[in-house]
């Protein structure tokens, strides 16, 4: 009979050990999947996108804390902001505007170095009207360029106007996108290191 419950012990602690031991075989694989599609969100179009609207979406509902500074430089003015989380560098803005040119350069971060950029330029100039009411134009060229290991995979251009007397401007978000003949980053590189280079602040608030 002490057989019997010797045996019936032993197969039930081999038992729960091959639970166990499948268990942890599974969990173990969860999170290695689980980190082998992190490292794939930064590896293709469809994965940047998806890294950019999480992130996009915290720094739209001010999820993200930030530290910044201004500067003038000749006839241009412009600020910088750096937005992070939890201490990690998400986000670098750069605004740039003068009488009649404005540009925003938004660099999405990971590990140091952007993994998406947009760049949105307006130009605006008088369109008629009268003296003590003139009407105005903005000519918008927006750009997207999706970045792995350094270099631009994809860049995308949309055009458009924006006419101060319309009440039918065309949205953005209707004008497709058309891929760009100088898919390059090596300006807008230069700028985001020179971003990077002034992060800690300006207390001079001249050019960058």
């Amino acid at each position: 009979m002490k057989k019997v419950f010797l045996i019936s012990g032993l197969l039930f602690i081999f038992s729960c050990k091959k639970d166990i031991e499948h268990k942890v075989s599974d969990l173990g694989s969860k999170v290695k999947s689980h980190s082998l599609n992190i490292d794939n969100n930064f590896n293709s179009v469809d994965g940047i996108k998806q890294e950019y609207s999480s992130v996009n979406s915290k720094l739209l509902a001010k999820k993200l804390d930030s530290v910044g500074f201004e500067y003038e430089c000749e006839e241009m003015s412009g600020n910088v902001v750096y937005y992070s989380e939890k201490g990690k560098l998400k986000v670098v803005k750069h605004f740039q505007a003068d009488s009649h040119f404005s540009s925003t350069e938004t660099y999405f971060v990971n590990d140091g170095k952007p993994y998406f950029i947009f760049q949105d330029e307006t130009v605006w100039s008088f369109d008629g009207g009268l003296p003590d009411k003139p009407e105005t134009k903005d000519e918008v060229k927006e750009k997207r360029y999706y970045i792995v290991d350094n270099q631009a995979i994809q860049c995308l251009e949309k055009e458009y106007t924006l006419k101060s007397n319309s009440s039918n401007n065309p949205k953005s978000e209707n004008i497709p996108n058309k891929e760009m003949k100088n898919c390059s980053i090596e300006e807008l590189q230069k700028s985001f290191d020179i971003l990077m280079k002034n992060k800690g602040g300006r207390s001079d608030g001249k050019c960058l």
